[in-house]
């Protein structure tokens, strides 16, 4: 079934008969309950729905899978630039529907060979186009495995440090033209040690590339960020 083809009636009446799947993938990652009336990330995750129809092809795998990064993906940049941004953290568990759903079929069991080829091939094209910016960089994998930190705490507060780079235009300006980190700049914005900054300057690089990027939705999905408490 490839959505672009649903005649306008149709697709409607798809889009309605997937509105539980859609409410599901937004309240995991909003971690509350929403209604359809009130929320905007309610009609985010719908927007997102229908886009995923018209960009779906059998390259991207299972459509529920994509369409679930697609979800996820509008949700984080809708919070990341709304005024009264939530503190993001990384999310270990993973987006899955119940059990009694009869809308979409399981993901794990869905994704056969061939789909899962292909979601490899994509994501090794990605991987390859991130490992070019990096260079810009003079970074590589190999130095981000090791200064990558293991606390899953250090990990959150260099999440939100990266986000709050994202919503100034100097810092984030700064960086993509100069190829570093204002580390006196960060620190006064967000009142951090700049030995702090110094220490984790490279995974900070990495995370704001990212997360500043509609190229990179694999890479995004990997990290597993979902919405959280702020960390004191």
């Amino acid at each position: 079934m490839d959505p672009k083809l649903l005649s306008k009636e149709n697709r409607n009446s798809f889009i309605e008969s997937n509105k539980n799947f859609i409410y599901k993938i937004a309240y995991k990652i909003c971690k509350r309950n929403l209604t359809w009336q009130n929320d905007d990330e309610l009609s985010i995750a719908l927007i997102a729905f229908n886009k995923a129809c018209n960009t779906y092809n059998e390259k991207k795998g299972n459509f529920f899978s994509y369409t679930a990064m697609l979800i996820k993906n509008s949700l984080i940049d809708f919070f990341r630039k709304n005024q009264n941004t939530p503190y993001l953290i990384f999310d270990n568990t993973k987006i899955a529907e119940d059990d009694d759903n009869s809308n979409y079929i399981d993901f794990k069991s869905s994704i056969n060979k061939y789909e899962i080829d292909c979601e490899n091939q994509n994501r090794a094209q990605e991987i390859a186009l991130f490992s070019q910016e990096l260079k810009k960089y003079k970074l590589n994998f190999s130095e981000l495995i090791k200064s990558s930190p293991s606390h899953i705490d250090t990990r959150n507060n260099l999440l939100n440090l990266a986000l709050s780079c994202l919503k100034n235009e100097n810092i984030l300006k700064y960086i993509k033209d100069k190829r570093l980190l204002p580390i006196s700049q960060i620190s006064l914005l967000t009142n951090t040690n700049k030995k702090h900054l110094e220490k984790w300057r490279r995974y900070l690089i990495v995370l704001i590339l990212i997360l500043s990027s509609d190229e990179y939705p694999y890479i995004k999905s990997y990290l597993n960020i979902k919405v959280g408490e702020k960390f004191e």
